[in-house]
């Protein structure tokens, strides 16, 4: 099966919203609409510094973001779509769709290759790979297998414009995420924390996303990092697990718990879940 420049429109829509050009194992389309019930109304900067597939930034489409991440590989891609979405799309489009295809361009390493072909690569990988997990070993390399997709879509070239255009208007920084909220974060801003979660049982370990693990004492030091938001002036709203640690942690702040599917798991009966929301007012 082979995806051919002819069948991605090269017509920008001016009303297409941005949308997430990944699959992404864990993001947060399914709770929009509970956190668009605690995002404040104004605010300065929006921040994300565990930016993944940023569901909730493209959703606000804000005028005024810092995102970042650690993650090298995802950076690049959203540094290559702010100025040229189009070359992503013509350069994905030209990519034949097979599992045989698909384990031969895994096997490149992006860093050698030009931006915008690895960028190309990248969303190739995770609209045909498994679930959309983004798994690393411990060398780095992208290692999820194929997911033999009866009918596999890879993002139009007018998501691919949209999301751009919404990505264009951001600073999008490679960095831990302390040393980004430290740089960036000033009273006013809304600060949106979407860490690698606590795990609860075996099927919800996404602590392979990057090379470095994120440990239970990170989670300390995160909250300790919340703790500094609030204070300073920030408004503040975290993920994670319905974890005791996570209740733990944040005594001090408003707590939701909310029903969430799991897509990444294999069994249907493992498919639910429960994930926290809290929220830390600017306190200072």
């Amino acid at each position: 099966m082979t995806i051919t420049a002819s069948d991605i429109s090269t017509t920008t829509d001016l009303n297409q919203k941005a949308r997430p050009v990944l699959k992404w194992a864990g993001g947060k389309t399914q709770l929009i609409p509970q956190l668009n019930r605690v995002t404040p109304i104004g605010f300065g900067k929006y921040i994300e510094p565990f930016i993944g597939g940023g569901a909730y930034f493209f959703h606000l489409d804000p005028e005024q973001a810092i995102i970042g991440d650690t993650n090298a590989e995802l950076i690049s891609l959203y540094k290559v779509l702010a100025t040229d979405a189009d070359k992503v799309a013509e350069a994905l489009a030209a990519m034949p769709i097979s599992a045989d295809e698909f384990y031969k361009i895994r096997s490149q390493d992006w860093e050698q290759l030009c931006s915008v072909e690895a960028a190309a690569r990248t969303i190739y990988l995770n609209r045909l790979c498994f679930n959309g997990l983004y798994r690393v070993n411990r060398r780095g390399q992208f290692n999820v297998p194929y997911g033999n997709y009866m009918n596999p879509k890879m993002p139009d070239y007018q998501t691919l414009a949209a999301s751009g255009k919404a990505l264009s208007r951001a600073s999008i920084v490679k960095g831990d995420y302390i040393a980004v909220l430290h740089e960036h974060a000033a009273p006013g801003d809304f600060v949106f924390l979407d860490p690698p979660y606590i795990p609860i049982s075996h099927y919800s370990d996404f602590k392979r996303y990057t090379v470095e693990p994120f440990h239970e004492d990170d989670h300390h030091k995160l909250a300790a990092e919340v703790h500094r938001l609030s204070c300073l002036g920030c408004h503040v709203v975290l993920t994670n697990s319905n974890h005791p640690l996570v209740h733990e942690l944040y005594k001090d702040f408003e707590i939701q718990v909310v029903e969430t599917r799991r897509n990444i798991n294999s069994k249907g009966s493992l498919r639910r879940g429960e994930d926290v929301i809290v929220v830390a007012v600017a306190n200072p």
